[in-house]
């Protein structure tokens, strides 16, 4: 979840300023603020969203979510929330999380990726975008070797793209090993025929052992792993395995009413921004700074909390560039468990406290 890779729209988040929240709701006060669509149901679950920005065409963006079952499926969104059902994938076993990846690599053609993980099978699924077609030659299996069901049952994932442009993905699992090897980073590549192949390349990331690790985010710009460990706080490792393996930062401890969840990154000009993290079952996300600060036991201290009407949110995605008239200034997707997604106005989530992105359209 919740990797925003938008390197090739960076022109686009070139100012920042704050403004009034223009969706009625105030930071730090009991008023929730209201999404501006809610999607159309799908059949069971919902579980988390990645929205992929159209580089042709901002306003022919995408939000792909998933629902949660065993039969289930990769629900694709227009930026109303309407169900796209001819690009919908169905038949998948209990797809978790999902996320996106911009120009690998497939047939020397760059490719954007939809990569969803899923959990029966213990396999990553990789679909082409915009056309989510099946480019994995029926599913690529990871945490192979590994003992007992639920330590190969697939729960999140993040997508990195490292500067010179290799993508990889971050994986995580029900449970795991609490000795450093809770996540397993596998490199994508090209198969020779046009499919997708993985190769491990590293496995790593403490675990605390009290509930799962889900929500993964990956900061491409300034080389960052960030994970729940639910009921425990947020933890940082480096996002290039060349770095090591060592934890860089643990925060957000006892911050959150519930689980600490979904995660993703708003970006602001000057790699600024913030660090989101849904709190589940309270309606709010809590906001960290993006900019650690050094020689600090916390560099990554909370900024607010904002309420919001989703409900149980596992999953969340934003984006911080201009896609249409309705989101000129990026857009927060958060899972909803009445079987939706609610689709935010960044300026309304950021009311008069947080900055966003200015750029007209």
């Amino acid at each position: 979840m919740k990797h925003n890779n938008i390197l090739k729209f960076a022109a686009f988040a070139v100012l920042s300023l704050t403004i009034s929240c223009k969706g009625g709701a105030q930071i730090g006060n009991s008023t929730a603020v209201k999404p501006l669509y809610v999607s159309d149901p799908v059949d069971v679950d919902t579980d988390d969203p990645a929205i992929w920005v159209n580089p042709n065409d901002p306003a022919q963006s995408l939000v792909i979510g998933t629902d949660k079952d065993t039969n289930g499926g990769l629900y694709v969104f227009d930026l109303k929330g309407k169900i796209i059902k001819s690009k919908t994938v169905k038949g998948l076993k209990r797809p978790n999380n999902v996320d996106i990846a911009y120009g690998l690599l497939l047939a020397g053609k760059k490719t954007d990726i939809a990569v969803t993980t899923e959990r029966y099978t213990h396999k990553l699924r990789i679909f082409s975008l915009p056309d989510m077609k099946a480019i994995d030659n029926g599913g690529i299996p990871v945490f192979v070797g590994e003992t007992g069901a639920e330590y190969r049952d697939l729960m999140g994932i993040s997508m990195y793209t490292d500067p010179s442009g290799k993508i990889y993905a971050i994986v995580g699992r029900k449970t795991g090993p609490k000795d450093g090897s809770y996540l397993w980073q596998y490199l994508l590549t090209d198969d020779g025929k046009g499919n997708v192949k993985s190769d491990l390349v590293r496995k790593f990331g403490l675990y605390s052992g009290k509930k799962e690790i889900e929500a993964i985010a990956v900061d491409n710009e300034l080389g960052f792993i960030y994970y729940c460990d639910e009921q425990v706080g947020v933890r940082k490792y480096y996002a290039d395995p060349a770095k090591g393996d060592k934890e860089l930062a643990l925060f957000g401890q006892g911050d959150f009413a519930v689980d600490n969840e979904g995660i993703a990154i708003y970006k602001t000009s000057g790699n600024k921004g913030y660090i989101l993290v849904s709190d589940q079952g309270a309606r709010q996300l809590k906001v960290y700074d993006r900019v650690a600060k050094a020689n600090t036991a916390n560099p990554h201290p909370l900024l607010t909390t904002i309420k919001y009407s989703a409900n149980q949110t596992d999953g969340i995605d934003v984006v911080s560039v201009p896609l249409n008239t309705d989101f000129k200034h990026g857009l927060l997707v958060a899972m909803s468990d009445d079987k939706t997604f609610h689709f935010y106005k960044w300026e309304d989530i950021a009311g008069k406290k947080l900055t966003v992105n200015n750029q007209s359209n």
